[in-house]
């Protein structure tokens, strides 16, 4: 290997190209050894200098196997484009090497180089024009000219200006693709100069071209083949067209005046043309569709001419479509734009009339050459939909639309769309038969597939008719209803015709709910069709079960109704030959729609819920798609959710199955997060029976939350893991092998190490303590410590930091000292707080934590405190008497800080206990400091008091800031409780709330109690010398307090 001299001094290995020649080689032959050391090789090589520059001159090289140039190019675009500016691997000189190989190969035989190349030209251009690649767009328009004019001018036939003509096309595009795309300043200028370039020129080349496949040309018998290639440059020269016009239209509110005026007449001058273009176009391909029809030996070459034809219409409507999503208003006022809107609904109307072979999409899937490209259709009514309300009977200021569409028209739209494209189609059926999941799935993807799928968008169009045009169509379909929903039908073709009025009632339920008798329908009519053993009528009942959902999921009719719940759990356990796959799992998602609503009453439905329950999760087992069996088990959780205890009874029926569904679900982890779903709402459902799910809730926490798996489900999991606490009445479950006592290790080592979990596993954590935290420290103490000490030390958010704090302070509450003392020294836990309080570097949220888990600590057992400090002293190597004092200054400092009245009442009541201790460096601030402290504390009680004298009913008393709100209220305030209401964990909460000394004692008893212990301890004589400094009007005021 050579050593080459890099700029800026770095020294890598140069490349051998001979060497890399035979790695290409290598990789392209057929021996497994040859290709894999090959790889291996090749990639050591990338990092070397010159590779990239050598792997382009391999691929450019015409002389070279063809299969070596393609992986050459290959592994030049997957590598070089994202190191392009690499001075490690590049030099200048090759950069400039690669971009006249680019141009160079713009005659490139072989369509899947040219591809390549393309791709690699536009990335490149991306990075280095104009700067390094001044003359790439002037050297591009002029081999464009140039071979416009040979092929247009002189009539030239050259193979290889036609191909030099459509490459330089394709990379044109291509480079305007990226520009359009780049939304930094310097890029919107560069695509601002290629537009204003360009946009002119590229017209008048469209225009030539474009003049040679009109209708009148092709009454001339035009050659086929030159047919087709004048179409295709045709269709290469419109693209840049539109990607200028479609940039140019997105920013147009963003240009001077100046601007905008020239730009915005340029745009409507290029619509209006396109708008009669693709009136041409259309027409001259149902010309070259019926002539192959009625000849189809002699006009059978012209089929290339019509796919490229249809491919070029399709790129017109893609263009409008484009104008319209990105400013609505702004295309409705495009020079003939309603025309061109109703052209395409014109052709719809055309289709409408034809044969089905006409309409590819019916019989074999979407085609080309029929008369009617289902696509062109599709485009059409997307734009008629999103046109409409241009065309409403009033516009929005209320005044009378003279542009306004006729009733006539209204009603023929209508009976089109529900008669022709709305019906199930013969390959509808197809697939329904052949795979009911995957069709059924297919249809309940709501998203923006409407506007590709001819069916699914005549829906949308329907409801937007009904939507601007209700008087018009609200009649109508109540009309067709009395005619064809009440009347029986049994032939396929009926039914077909009835389960799209169904559709249709479904849609536009808000603008019939007032004038459909939909009660007396269910009870007359659909009850009964939900019963039909018709082997047809699979295709009727699972629109029915989607209609009952449509109407009572938008408020139309109320759940309350138990003809609802019995036709829909009929339809979901029937098993008749007049019922299938697709019914069932239809009716459980209309089951969804019904019950997640407000109205739903869970008595009316409990007659319905053994059957419901059993029903789904059989279904959830029997069906083949993960995605089937999510949507099954989502409207499982949802009955789980609303019926809350009621299900109960069943629990055997729901969770049974689970550890089998778990196992089959494999790395489906969407299925499986459903499921952990479906088990907590299980939990919830029986509180504190819970425990009997154990052996099937420890286990799928576990896995849920094993390395490797909780990338994808700890958010599942870690719901259900604080269900189960929440709702547990104890550690240990001795008629289980499993028990949450079995997983609290791994919550202690996500404690320590995960950061991203931090913030649910301090509630997993809080939980565990109320559970049983003496027990927990009796068997894990020096792990919880340990834990808490590495996860305070981390680099957690501080909202992290402080729920970890308030963990400690419910703990010290919840166990005697004797469990936490000495492991929380021995762990350095204490000693870290003490340090990380006395710096007070921290943010002051973290700070005034700390403060609160002392007082806690000191009012639980004081002298454990005392030697907790000591005990930290020499550990640090500080002297205690500056540990005190750097507690006291906090503990004073801080105070401001805190805005709840109780934890103001905690720190008086924390400093309070500390002067009991007769700790000097507590009793020389007590004259100062803490009276002042007091004083605060006991007027915000005494104002609190009076106010309550004089108005016991006034609601201010129990705003969130209020003193009394805390510990005279009998409840506590909500964020108290975590969201565990309706859980054991509630009343454990609610227990310690209600023993809470900062609740039920007095703070003026306890002051005085703790000043009396502290005058013993030091002595009467040398107590009073602490009060001597005391200003006498304070000194009478804590007096005062202390004798109320």
């Amino acid at each position: 290997m050579n050593r080459g001299a890099i700029p800026m001094g770095v020294q890598v290995e140069t490349v051998s190209p001979a060497e890399l020649y035979e790695v290409i080689s290598g990789a392209c032959s057929s021996d497994q050894a040859r290709i894999t050391a090959s790889g291996k090789r090749l990639k050591e090589m990338l990092d070397m200098f010159g590779t990239f520059d050598a792997l382009h001159e391999i691929a450019s090289q015409r002389n070279q196997p063809l299969p070596i140039r393609q992986q050459a190019i290959i592994q030049f675009k997957l590598a070089a484009l994202s190191h392009w500016k690499s001075r490690k691997v590049l030099s200048d000189a090759q950069r400039v090497q690669i971009r006249n190989r680019c141009l160079g190969m713009l005659d490139e035989p072989d369509d899947s180089m040219a591809q390549f190349n393309t791709v690699i030209s536009a990335k490149i251009a991306r990075h280095d024009f104009p700067t390094n690649w001044p003359n790439l767009v002037t050297d591009l328009m002029a081999v464009i000219d140039s071979n416009l004019q040979k092929r247009y001018v002189q009539h030239s036939s050259d193979p290889r200006d036609a191909l030099m003509l459509r490459r330089s096309l394709q990379l044109i595009n291509a480079i305007l693709k990226e520009f359009a795309s780049i939304k930094m300043l310097n890029g919107v200028k560069v695509m601002a100069a290629l537009v204003e370039q360009m946009r002119q020129i590229f017209y008048g080349y469209y225009s030539t071209i474009a003049s040679n496949f009109s209708s009148s040309a092709l009454a001339n018998a035009p050659d086929p083949r030159k047919l087709y290639e004048d179409i295709f440059l045709g269709h290469l020269v419109f693209k840049p067209i539109v990607k200028m016009a479609s940039w140019l239209w997105h920013r147009i509110d963003r240009q001077t005046k100046e601007e905008l005026a020239a730009n915005e007449a340029w745009v409507s001058d290029l619509f209006r043309n396109c708008a009669a273009q693709i009136q041409d176009l259309t027409n001259l391909r149902k010309e070259i569709v019926k002539a192959i029809s009625r000849d189809p030996a002699a006009m059978g070459s012209y089929l290339p001419a019509v796919k490229i034809l249809t491919k070029h219409s399709l790129t017109f409507g893609k263009f409008f479509r484009r104008l319209q999503q990105l400013s609505h208003q702004r295309f409705a006022l495009l020079p003939m734009c309603g025309d061109l809107v109703l052209f395409y609904w014109s052709q719809i109307v055309e289709a409408s009339t034809s044969p089905e072979s006409s309409i590819a999409g019916e019989l074999t899937g979407y085609s080309d050459e029929v008369l009617y490209p289902l696509r062109f259709l599709v485009q059409g009514m997307v734009l008629f939909k999103e046109n409409l309300a241009q065309w409403s009977v009033v516009r929005r200021d209320g005044t009378p639309n003279k542009n306004s569409l006729s009733e006539e028209f209204v009603k023929n739209a209508v009976q089109l769309l529900v008669s022709r494209f709305m019906p199930l189609n013969p390959s509808d059926l197809e697939q329904w038969s052949a795979d009911p999941e995957e069709w059924l799935n297919e249809e309940e993807r709501e998203g923006d597939q409407w506007e590709f799928e001819i069916r699914a968008c005549s829906e949308r169009v329907l409801l937007q008719l009904s939507n601007q045009f209700p008087k018009f169509v609200t009649p109508l379909l109540l009309e067709t209803f009395k005619q064809v929903a009440l009347q029986p039908t049994l032939d396929l073709p009926g039914i077909l015709q009835k389960e799209a009025l169904y559709c249709a009632i479904g849609r536009c339920a808000i603008r019939l709910k007032d004038d459909l008798p939909f009660t007396e329908w269910l009870e007359n009519t659909l009850a009964a069709e939900a019963l039909s053993q018709n082997q047809n009528y699979p295709i009727i009942k699972r629109r029915i079960a989607w209609l009952i959902g449509k109407w009572v999921s938008e408020d139309c009719s109320s759940p309350n109704n138990p003809r609802i719940w019995e036709i829909l759990v009929h339809l979901l356990k029937d098993r008749s030959a007049g019922s299938d796959t697709v019914v069932r799992l239809t009716a459980a998602g209309a089951l969804k729609e019904c019950i997640d609503t407000l109205e739903f009453s869970a008595d009316i439905f409990a007659p319905f819920l053994g059957d419901t329950v059993t029903e789904l999760v059989r279904l959830v087992d029997e069906a083949d798609t993960s995605e089937s069996k999510r949507r099954v088990a989502n409207t499982l959780n949802a009955v789980l959710e609303q019926t809350k205890d009621m299900v109960a009874p069943f629990l055997g029926v729901v969770a049974s199955p689970i550890p089998k569904l778990w196992t089959e679900a494999g790395e489906d982890w969407l299925l499986k997060g459903t499921l952990l779903t479906t088990v907590t709402k299980v939990v919830e459902a029986v509180k504190d029976k819970s425990s009997a799910l154990d052996s099937i809730t420890i286990p799928l926490i576990q896995e849920s939350l094993s390395p490797g798996v909780m990338i994808n489900l700890d958010e599942d999991g870690l719901i259900l893991w604080l269900s189960v606490l929440r709702n547990a009445t104890s550690l240990t479950n001795p008629s289980s092998q499993h028990c949450v006592r079995d997983i609290f290790p791994r919550a202690l080592y996500l404690l320590a190490t995960n950061l991203d979990l931090l913030g649910k596993i301090t509630g997993i954590m809080e939980s565990y303590l109320f559970l049983d935290a003496p027990a927990l420290l009796q068997g894990f103490s020096a792990d919880i410590f340990r834990a808490f000490s590495e996860g305070l030390k981390s680099q957690a958010a501080i909202v992290n930091m402080k729920d970890m704090v308030i963990n400690l302070q419910f703990m010290v509450q919840l166990a005697p000292s004797s469990l936490w003392g000495e492991p929380m020294h021995a762990s350095g836990l204490f000693a870290h707080l003490l340090n990380t309080l006395v710096d007070g570097e921290s943010s002051p949220m973290l700070l005034i934590e700390i403060i609160f888990l002392f007082a806690r600590m000191v009012m639980a057992d004081s002298q454990m405190f005392l030697q907790l400090i000591s005990a930290t002293a020499p550990a640090t190597n500080q002297k205690e008497s500056y540990l005190w004092e750097g507690l006291l200054d906090q503990w004073w400092g801080k105070f401001d800080n805190m805005s709840e009245p109780r934890h103001r009442k905690l720190t008086a009541m924390g400093i309070a206990t500390l002067v009991s201790t007769g700790r000097p460096e507590v009793l020389q601030r007590l004259p100062g400091e803490i009276f002042n402290l007091w004083l605060d504390v006991f007027g915000e009680i005494k104002e609190t008091k009076l106010l309550h004298d004089e108005d016991p009913t006034n609601l201010d008393l129990v705003s969130p800031t209020n003193l009394r709100r805390h510990w005279e209220l009998n409840e506590a305030p909500s964020e108290y409780y975590q969201d565990s209401e309706g859980t054991p964990e509630y009343d454990r909460r609610k227990a310690l709330y209600e023993r809470d000394p900062i609740r039920v004692v007095h703070l003026n008893e306890y002051v005085g109690a703790q000043i009396r212990q502290a005058e013993a301890i030091t002595g009467s004589e040398r107590f009073q010398t602490y009060l001597a400094s005391a200003d006498p009007t304070v000194m009478k005021q804590i007096q005062t307090e202390l004798s109320a």
